[in-house]
């Protein structure tokens, strides 16, 4: 053989094993991109809760710093809120997103929604707020023993126990109509550019 046909043989080899681990690297690389895109799926599914029915609540402020609900009403969900007499003669309507930034920022119930065990009991008006009907728009059940804690201390939020006993069945209706949706990618397989949703009541 030649000198000049066995470079040509070498540089063939050579251009063979350069094409092979060009490939490979391209499809590990392939790989890797599809692994990534199933982990990130996975990290952005979001949930999103809403409620087909809502309540609207009266709350009258009795003495200073102390509030009552005088009154509840069914209502459609974007016509939910508080409106709130205050002993000065002022009146506030609170939407149900003002109402749960009270309630999330009050130490009181912020204490019950993370740590139950923790929480002292006031008639302020984030308590009210989180104890009546409306409670259960702002939170108050994603705590773990709020079933166990409702009649303790809800009964106290009302004016009188015959609008308490009146506003359960409101408030029951509201929790009943609460709709938690799922969105996410649909199994990692179209990465970022697919999706699906589920829906359920609870």
């Amino acid at each position: 053989m030649t000198p000049l046909r066995r470079h040509a043989i070498l540089r063939r080899v050579k251009d063979i094993t350069l094409s092979t681990t060009l490939t490979l690297a391209l499809l590990n690389g392939s790989a890797l991109l599809q692994s990534c895109g199933n982990n990130n799926s996975e990290e952005i599914e979001q949930t999103e809760t809403r409620f087909r029915k809502g309540v609207r609540t009266y709350i009258t402020e009795t003495a200073p710093g102390n509030f009552k609900i005088t009154d509840e009403v069914e209502t459609d969900s974007d016509k939910a809120g508080a409106i709130v007499s205050y002993a000065d003669g002022h009146r506030d309507t609170l939407s149900v997103d003002a109402a749960r930034r009270l309630v999330e920022s009050d130490q009181s119930t912020r204490t019950y929604l993370n740590n139950p065990a923790g929480y002292h009991h006031n008639n302020g008006l984030a308590n009210v707020l989180l104890w009546g009907g409306l409670g259960y728009m702002l939170g108050r059940n994603t705590a773990p023993q709020y079933v166990n804690d409702r009649q303790r201390y809800g009964a106290g939020v009302y004016a009188n126990p015959g609008l308490y006993n009146r506003s359960s069945q409101i408030g029951e209706n509201v929790r009943a109509s609460r709709v938690v949706r799922t969105t996410r990618p649909s199994g990692g397989r179209s990465g970022f550019f697919g999706g699906r949703s589920r829906g359920f009541s609870s």
